[in-house]
């Protein structure tokens, strides 16, 4: 298990919380991990034993059902998922799209959503992503045309999180199509609405038990007060949730750096080769010894991190270093760890083979890594 005998960015009652999350995991989600991946998707049931634990959506405050807790708690959450190994969509729901509901959402929106997120009984994406539009999202073409008291979407989305499992769709779309990213909105889709159809769950190269989908628009009818915060101000709300949406991606890859570098040390000093164990060679603990000292480094950096963001300091472009360093780290060593285990690593039974596999997208979704060198520039 992760060892935070030395971490700085936590309080007792955060690992308190940590005691909790290994336990729910151990209970409903370990056991199953081999069968989320082979079907592609992660059922309600976790979902729910989450919401139960207090799991989800814990930085919700109290008045809308949540407990008030701080990021930090979604933090432990995060560490714990990604340390298993699971790539399940809880740390969208709890750090990113929760956010946008309780910050800009109307009394009855969050009325109508924030308890059954809260509770596990509904399951959030956001759709930004396109075929044509990856990280430069002023590129999206879905529209959102005014009707009288309504919208009508039209547009397709793609690489959606959670989009199999989905009970409501915050959805980026085009207001105003002449006013380019000043002209694009969130706006609300309910499971069920006519001309919402699912497209199929993405077959990937890694994170399979993550339901990751295409999503269609077919003159899909929504009433105006769908939209989620100001009509037109969608692309300045997205920029505003940045910072923890990379945070939450950099804790993530750390986690799973960390597990990587703790199954190849396990299989090293186990596996024998020449009459000794692969760990006695010099070249595997150099090689180890060079991961543990940029862990460490990266585990310093990551509290400094969620510190900051905990006091509202975090910049954006912070963040993006934190991204972009994180995800590269993790990368680095994933492929190292695989390397030390020979052809075993390169064998799906190896827990580090599925570490490999989910740690390639790291470097890609929430910004690619070119991205977040461009966006860290200008703050040079």
């Amino acid at each position: 298990m992760l060892d935070t005998a030395t971490r700085t960015a936590y309080t007792d009652d955060h690992h308190a919380f940590r005691d909790t999350v290994r336990k729910v995991f151990a209970e409903h989600m370990e056991p199953f991990l081999d069968q989320h991946e082979e079907e592609g998707i992660v059922g309600r049931g976790p979902w729910k034993a989450l919401g139960e634990a207090g799991m989800l959506c814990p930085t919700v405050a109290e008045e809308h059902g949540g407990l008030g807790l701080d990021f930090g708690f979604n933090c432990v959450v995060a560490e714990e998922l990604a340390y298993m190994g699971s790539s399940a969509g809880f740390t969208l729901q709890n750090d990113i799209t929760v956010n946008y509901f309780e910050r800009l959402g109307s009394p009855e929106q969050k009325e109508k959503y924030l308890p059954g997120m809260i509770s596990g009984d509904v399951i959030s994406a956001i759709a930004m992503t396109e075929p044509g539009a990856g990280s430069d999202l002023q590129g999206i073409r879905t529209t959102a045309k005014e009707d009288d008291n309504h919208l009508i979407i039209n547009g397709s989305k793609t690489y959606i999180t959670n989009g199999q499992n989905a009970d409501v769709v915050i959805v980026v779309a085009k207001t105003d199509p002449s006013a380019g990213a000043k002209g694009t909105s969130l706006v609300l889709v309910d499971a069920g609405t006519e001309g919402f159809e699912r497209g199929r769950n993405l077959d990937k190269i890694g994170q399979h038990s993550a339901d990751t989908s295409e999503l269609f628009f077919n003159d899909v009818r929504v009433p105006k007060t769908n939209i989620l915060g100001g009509e037109n101000r969608g692309f300045i709300h997205l920029m505003e949730e940045l910072p923890q949406e990379r945070l939450s991606i950099a804790v993530s890859a750390q986690a799973g750096a960390q597990r990587a570098f703790d199954e190849a040390v396990k299989f090293t000093k186990d596996r024998k080769a020449f009459g000794k164990t692969v760990f006695e060679f010099q070249n595997t603990r150099f090689t180890l010894a060079d991961l543990k000292a940029r862990l460490q480094v990266g585990w310093a950096h990551l509290d400094w991190a969620i510190a900051r963001h905990l006091r509202g300091e975090l910049t954006t472009g912070e963040a993006s270093a934190a991204k972009l360093w994180h995800t590269e780290m993790q990368w680095d060593c994933v492929d190292t760890a695989l390397q030390l285990h020979g052809g075993a690593g390169y064998m799906n039974e190896y827990a580090i083979a599925r570490l490999w596999r989910d740690a390639r997208v790291q470097r890609i979704y929430g910004g690619t890594s070119e991205i977040m060198k461009e966006v860290v520039s200008r703050e040079v």
